[in-house]
């Protein structure tokens, strides 16, 4: 299974400063930390997912080979040399890049653009706007030009300056052998610019924090764990970079008469014991109102009966599932003494019948009798 995105991991953006990392650990390492969620392995591999997502963004040297190779930058495996700057193959693009002016470096003559981080929303609803669709306005946090400065970084609205690093190229030169290899300025972080008076609401990066509304039309028939994708909805790019996605995750809330099973629901309906002996009706609610369910006589507990057409419409099919009841028989409880006396006449006028009227507790009998009988003890 695929890594996902460091900072997709800790959320927040490509450009946080070490502050915004510190915060973004801090809050998931409490809610996920072992000691915490005992027992509970999901949250533990949240934990290490985090931990090892702040380790490499909070070491300078790291993010930068991060920013430039991904995860194979990061990961001594993928190759040798220069303290996971990269792969073998890495080595070799940037190399061929250098030459024949392409390649994976930010290239010369301007800073790095760097797509925006995908973001995802769990979006909570019921089964039946599940069912039927919806459309659902969400608020989530984006970048937007900071208002303070005026989107320049600097506190005294002044234009950035060529980073002194790397002079404007927003990537850095390393030697490793005869290899020449180029990464991510960990001075600018890519951006060939430098402040030298950052704004203290944006921190210099010229963006700040907001938050957008968005209308998501839901289609009928999602299902828990789906995701919608909204292009372009995620969080701002760098350097004139696109911007990434917004995944909204769909959640549905448990409901208290239906689960659903794909594209049938299923329900469970208690009847009483003189209505599975001797049958009758019963009116059972589907997500298109009331129907009528007909017992038949001497029903045993645990049947269950299909509604055809009264399920979910698939969302990719078009195929429209079933509504499956299954019937329980419900013991009689706070009885009078009168019930109680009727129901041991009753009783005993089933018995001595040679198991006519229960079958099945007949057969079991025989087969524990048998049983016994077969055994043989020491």
């Amino acid at each position: 299974m695929a890594k996902r995105d460091y900072y997709e991991v800790l959320g927040v953006a490509r450009d946080a400063e070490e502050a915004d990392l510190k915060k973004a650990y801090r809050r998931l390492a409490m809610k996920y930390h072992p000691d915490r969620n005992d027992g509970d392995t999901q949250a533990e591999e949240h934990f290490k997912e985090a931990k090892e997502a702040f380790e490499v963004l909070s070491d300078q040297r790291k993010r930068a080979a991060y920013d430039q190779f991904g995860h194979a930058g990061v990961d001594p495996s993928a190759g040798a040399g220069g303290g996971g700057a990269g792969g073998f193959g890495d080595i070799f693009d940037s190399v061929f890049g250098d030459i024949f002016g392409g390649g994976g470096g930010g290239g010369r003559g301007g800073s790095r653009a760097y797509r925006g981080s995908d973001l995802r929303y769990d979006l909570e609803m019921s089964l039946e706007e599940a069912v039927r669709g919806t459309e659902a306005k969400i608020r989530i946090p984006t970048l937007v030009s900071c208002e303070t400065c005026d989107g320049h970084g600097s506190r005294s609205k002044s234009a950035p300056e060529t980073c002194g690093t790397c002079n404007g190229l927003g990537q850095v030169r390393m030697q490793q052998g005869f290899f020449s290899v180029q990464q991510t300025c960990p001075s600018c972080r890519g951006r060939g610019k430098s402040v030298r008076d950052p704004c203290g609401n944006c921190g210099g990066s010229g963006k700040a924090r907001s938050t957008k509304t968005i209308a998501v039309k839901v289609p009928a028939g999602v299902d828990n764990g789906d995701r919608i994708r909204l292009s372009g909805e995620g969080e701002a790019g760098q350097n004139g970079g696109p911007s990434g996605d917004l995944y909204v995750n769909v959640v549905v809330r448990d409901h208290s008469i239906f689960v659903r099973d794909g594209n049938d629901l299923k329900s469970e309906v208690p009847i009483n014991f003189v209505t599975a002996a001797l049958g009758g009706e019963l009116e059972v609610p589907t997500l298109d109102g009331r129907v009528v369910l007909k017992i038949p006589a001497e029903t045993q507990s645990g049947k269950m009966f299909r509604l055809r057409g009264k399920g979910v419409r698939s969302v990719r099919s078009g195929v429209t599932g079933d509504l499956i009841c299954r019937v329980t028989i419900e013991t009689p409880v706070s009885l009078t003494r009168p019930q109680k006396e009727l129901l041991r006449e009753f009783g005993e006028s089933l018995a001595g019948e040679n198991g006519k009227h229960s079958p099945r507790a007949s057969s079991w009998l025989d087969g524990v009798k048998k049983f016994f009988d077969d055994m043989k003890f020491p």
